[in-house]
């Protein structure tokens, strides 16, 4: 058969111009994602309230968006927490809970990432982003055979760098110093050297490499970058605690280990650490030395996030991506005497939740609605124009992002033997036994005294309120 020249030549245009307008309203229609996760970090940021704390890119992003003063994770811990923010529903209370998720993919929804893919997204994780930095497993984390998230990442990437493997860079000091024993392992740390003599700065290297070909293809992306610090062991570059050279930080608040039956433990995370034969409950010294090192290594984790936004801003794909940044879970630096997470104290659960998007109208403000890390899901969803999927179990905060001022919600969390709800006005704990703690937040005393047994309709209510969240 013959083909007339002309109309076939006008067909080829013509379908040139077609992929060519759905490539420039993908670019339009969806905008890319950049979501910065940082272990174990405080709300403890000048954006947050901190004067005595040096995070100047943190607080500039917060002055671009809308920091959420009172977002609170779903679980004090590395591994369940993450399972909420990437699954967007509740799930086990232990660490390995996205490899148990992996096991049983074809009757569980998609991950996030793996939604975002399917929605036309190329999808890219560094650093720790789920509770393995990479994303695997074996026994130095490198097995790519065992996956905690399948189907989620086009590329997964965790550079281990002179440290070896994913599993020595989580826990590395500088130099590629690796833990075997953490008792023969410094619990802080501060040499002398640039940003790469530690894991972060390696992580934030490969993650402005994946954002220069992200940024160079005609698609757009979901981009998730882990920062480990500041994780224990505090280790950061010596020129992060000098920022703290004559700084005052304030003292440490209800420092007393709790009276009463609480969620309290005995810091075995961080006490496990060589600490040269002292305990910060005991000596003030120390403490304060414990504090610094923490505050260091916010600061180098804050200078790596302004790395990754500057990469950004630098590429122009800044005008058409939304930036997160979010706290896996919090952190007591002392107070109620412990010194680490996994209580279901304030300290544990309240962590930093930052959004900013191109064209926002109240960018600087900031929220003082609760909300919770089950809530991101969705709301990237709808900010990113790809619908909300039904199986998720947060709630969008489009409208608070609109609407800073507007209310939020109360946010729960757990553990393996405990769970807690937190409102505008108490925090109920309701351990597996049924022995409850109930907080007043409206009282000087806040956390640190239980009155359930003078409020039982508020126990009974909130009881009931936790039950149905978490059926």
């Amino acid at each position: 058969m013959k083909v007339r020249p002309w109309p076939f030549l006008l067909y080829v245009i013509l379908c040139l111009l077609s992929v060519g307008s759905r490539g420039n309203a993908q670019t339009t229609v969806k905008p890319n994602v950049l979501l910065i996760c940082v272990d174990d970090l405080r709300p403890e940021l000048g954006s947050f309230g901190a004067e005595h704390i040096s995070s100047p890119h943190i607080d500039a992003l917060a002055g671009r968006g809308v920091s959420f003063q009172r977002h609170f994770v779903n679980a004090p811990s590395c591994g369940p927490s993450r399972y909420t923010l990437l699954t967007g529903r509740y799930g086990p209370a232990g660490n390995n809970a996205l490899f148990m998720r992996a096991a049983d993919t074809a009757n569980v929804p998609p991950s996030m990432p793996e939604y975002f893919r399917s929605s036309g997204y190329t999808t890219v994780s560094v650093g720790k982003v789920s509770h393995h930095p990479g994303g695997r497993g074996g026994p130095d984390w490198n097995d790519s055979t065992i996956v905690e998230m399948p189907e989620a990442w086009d590329r997964h990437l965790m550079p281990a760098a002179k440290w070896k493997h994913p599993r020595g860079a989580m826990h590395g000091l500088a130099h590629g110093e690796i833990r075997s024993d953490a008792g023969g392992m410094d619990v802080f740390q501060a040499a002398e050297g640039e940003d790469d003599i530690y894991p972060d700065g390696v992580i934030t290297e490969e993650a402005l490499h994946q954002l220069g070909l992200l940024t160079a293809a005609d698609q757009p992306f979901f981009l998730a970058i882990g920062l480990i610090k500041p994780h224990l062991p505090f280790g950061a570059p010596q020129a992060y605690l000098d920022r703290y050279a004559g700084v005052e930080f304030p003292p440490i608040a209800h420092p007393e280990k709790p009276a009463g039956r609480t969620t309290w433990h005995g810091s075995g995370e961080f006490m496990k650490y060589n600490r040269w034969g002292k305990n910060p409950n005991e000596d003030a010294d120390f403490a304060e030395e414990v504090r610094r090192h923490y505050a260091a290594c916010v600061s180098y984790a804050d200078a790596q996030v302004g790395k990754i936004l500057a990469g950004l801003q630098r590429s122009g794909a800044d005008k058409n991506t939304i930036v997160v940044l979010w706290g896996d879970h919090g952190w007591h630096l002392g107070e109620h005497g412990v010194w680490g997470k996994h209580s279901l104290f304030e300290e544990s659960l309240h962590s930093p939740l930052i959004v900013h998007y191109p064209g926002m109208k109240r960018a600087g403000a900031r929220a003082d609605a609760i909300v919770e890390t089950l809530d991101i899901f969705p709301t990237l969803c709808e900010l990113s124009g790809i619908g909300v999927p039904e199986f998720t179990e947060g709630i969008s905060l489009r409208g608070i992002l609109e609407q800073p001022e507007a209310s939020g919600h109360p946010a729960v969390a757990y553990t393996n033997k405990a769970k807690t709800i937190r409102t505008d006005t108490h925090r109920l704990t309701l351990h597996d036994d049924g022995f409850v703690e109930l907080y007043d937040h409206t009282t000087a005393g806040k956390e640190t005294v239980n009155v359930a047994e003078e409020n039982p309709e508020v126990v009974e209510s909130l009881r009931l309120e936790l039950r149905k969240r978490l059926q």
